[in-house]
């Protein structure tokens, strides 16, 4: 592998916690990563994404899913397979995650423990979460598989994954999507728990996890400074501000 793909979620009101991710999994990576913003205003331009969106009671709806999209990135993660054979990306697999992830851990580490028969990997969490809202205010919204997405490699060269055409991803809801709905259960893989631990769900194990995904909310919003290693995550920001 020459370098993984790395995309990236984007949305406008998270972009200090854009920063965060992708300063952190260079940081601590010991391979070459090429990382990219998963931008929605850049796939509608490029005509790959004309999914019906609105914004009902200041939060962006989706029309397909008759639901409501936390973030910009809650489709467009689903498009980065297509987006790295489009920019030709030298890479069997292609990594996304979430915006809010602070990287602790080699994502080299997790490469290792990629399986090659499988079409994604992720960590299977069992995740029910009891807070009705999120983040700014946001719905908690439950669906199956919850939390799968956040974080999950794509294997280019697996045959399964030539579904996600522009036509699908346009056309079904996101729920289905988040549920992997273009591939049987035996072509799901799983990595360790510790690759998207769920800052206020995942127990602690004394030891920090490789990868933190506070998935309620993070340090950059106003009530949620005082996180379970909302420290790691301010340092870090410290750290892309000195590097400006």
């Amino acid at each position: 592998m020459t370098s993984l793909a790395v995309y990236v979620g984007w949305d406008p009101r998270e972009v200090d916690a854009y920063n965060v991710c992708v300063h952190s999994i260079r940081k601590n990576s010991s391979i070459d990563l090429d990382v990219r913003a998963l931008k929605l205003a850049d796939l509608r331009k490029d005509g790959l994404y004309d999914r019906e969106t609105e914004t009902r009671d200041g939060r962006l709806w989706d029309a397909i899913s008759e639901a409501p999209m936390a973030t910009e990135f809650a489709i467009t993660r689903f498009f980065a397979p297509l987006l790295a054979d489009r920019d030709s990306i030298e890479s069997d697999w292609v990594l996304f995650c979430d915006c809010d992830f602070l990287w602790t851990g080699d994502v080299a580490e997790l490469v290792a423990e990629l399986d090659p028969t499988k079409a994604v990997m992720c960590v299977k969490h069992n995740h029910a979460p009891v807070e009705s809202t999120k983040m700014d205010g946001q719905l908690q919204l439950l669906y199956a598989r919850k939390n799968w997405s956040s974080m999950m490699v794509f294997n280019r060269n697996h045959p399964s994954n030539k579904k996600l055409t522009v036509e699908l991803l346009n056309s079904v809801p996101g729920r289905d999507l988040h549920r992997f709905c273009w591939l049987e259960d035996d072509e799901i893989g799983g990595v360790s728990k510790d690759w998207n631990w769920l800052e206020g769900h995942s127990p602690k194990t004394g030891d920090v996890p490789r990868v933190i995904h506070y998935t309620r909310g993070g340090p950059w919003m106003e009530g949620w400074e005082d996180v379970d290693y909302g420290d790691l995550w301010l340092r870090a920001l410290e750290e892309t501000r000195s590097t400006v």
